[in-house]
């Protein structure tokens, strides 16, 4: 039973009422009641008005993690269990569901918990205190659940190492729940295949957002000669060569990150074609406008620039110098693909900073079509944190 309530400050709550997920520590203004950081809590707004029930922790500035809105709901087995299935149930009418991401935390209403499916290995992410303690119950009920539509989980790792959970009161965490198994898990995406690195990878090993988004550019890369910057595990590359490249120059800064694409293009027989190549991008595109180079295609799928707020100037005038670059790399008549997982830069300043971008490379842009990510990351309405990948094919045109 939730023993403690949360009322709201006269006026606060705005963003709540409007569909989002948190309440911050500035917006309470008092708390009746006994709890522990964790628990389950009662939300009122300051006339007393139900507001539904969440997590709470005093000790995070986000101090509500809101559960459900309906006030009488009861937060037990039954009720995680129905979330779980819900979210699968979801994957199954919208992705294809051999490698997606299966719980996108508040976007599906498990605020603070992500789990990545890669074919029978599962990869999770825990970020707040109160779904860190129920963890274990979830992904039992998710594996049941999946045991059901006859996916047999294999194993189970743990990435919980932002450093978001030291705001909460947790620690870092990373290694196997359960018991050991290989983390060089091999997956299919788009009819390609991958060598995912659950255990060492980026996030949780492989970026599924981008999986439709890569396949959006096959029929552009159709007898081209493309440039991939920021490659990372050659996941574009990949799809440019599938989709008929003359050639592909995939680029990106870290060996570590050029030894696994170099293993991906291999696993799918692109050697001749895709050469995977070490170099900073920054200095890269300058150098390649000096020697006179340019593309047929030029793909842009750089790291995310900003982590705060307050990192969102130096992160435009970064977007700026690689697309304008990359602009005037790109022949005319040919594409650009550019992206951002910036969640702080948002869609309008995304826009802005292109179009200034182009007015500086003496160019005009056709948009071919703008994206976002993945159905299996929704986007909800109201939570803007769940809206982050921006992502657009122009045509690039200089007369």
């Amino acid at each position: 039973m939730e023993r403690a309530t949360i009322i709201l400050k006269k006026g606060e709550g705005r963003s709540l009422k409007a569909g989002g997920p948190w309440i911050y520590s500035n917006e309470i203004s008092s708390i009746m009641g006994a709890f522990e950081p964790g628990d389950v809590v009662r939300v009122k707004d300051f006339d007393g008005y139900p507001l539904g029930k969440g997590f709470f922790n005093p000790h995070s500035k986000i101090a509500v993690r809101m559960l459900d809105r309906d006030p009488e709901v009861v937060i037990d087995e039954a009720f995680w269990r129905y979330r779980v299935k819900r979210a699968w149930e979801y994957r199954k009418k919208t992705v294809d569901t051999s490698s997606c991401r299966v719980i996108f935390g508040e976007a599906d209403f498990l605020p603070g918990l992500t789990v990545d499916k890669y074919e029978d290995v599962l990869v999770v992410e825990s970020l707040s205190l109160g779904i860190d303690r129920v963890k274990d119950t979830i992904l039992g009920m998710l594996k049941d659940i999946l045991a059901e539509d006859g996916i047999s989980v294999r194993g189970v790792y743990e990435r919980s190492e932002a450093k978001v959970r030291l705001k909460e009161g947790l620690e870092p965490v990373k290694g196997f729940i359960g018991a050991p198994f290989d983390t060089q898990v091999k997956i299919k995406e788009n009819g390609l295949t991958f060598l995912v690195d659950v255990e060492n990878g980026q996030k949780t090993g492989f970026f599924l957002d981008q999986k439709y988004n890569r396949a959006a550019i096959r029929k552009i890369s159709e007898g081209a000669e493309v440039l991939d910057c920021f490659t990372h595990t050659g996941s574009f590359a990949l799809n440019a060569a599938a989709g008929g490249a003359r050639s592909v120059l995939a680029v990106d800064v870290s060996e570590d990150a050029c030894e696994r694409a170099r293993l991906n293009v291999s696993l799918n027989g692109f050697e001749d074609r895709v050469e995977i190549y070490r170099d900073d991008i920054f200095d890269m595109l300058p150098r390649m406008e000096e020697e006179g180079r340019d593309f047929d295609v030029v793909i842009l799928d750089p790291p995310a620039f900003a982590k705060s707020k307050e990192a969102t100037k130096a992160a435009m005038r970064g977007y700026r110098e690689i697309n304008s670059r990359g602009m005037r790399l790109v022949r005319d008549g040919g594409f650009l693909v550019t992206c951002s997982c910036t969640r702080f830069m948002t869609y309008e300043l995304f826009a802005q900073m292109l179009f200034q971008s182009a007015r500086s490379a003496h160019c005009r842009l056709r948009q071919v079509e703008y994206r976002t990510q993945s159905p299996d990351h929704p986007i909800l309405w109201g939570a803007d944190e769940s809206y982050y990948l921006k992502f657009y094919i122009f045509q690039v045109i200089r007369s």
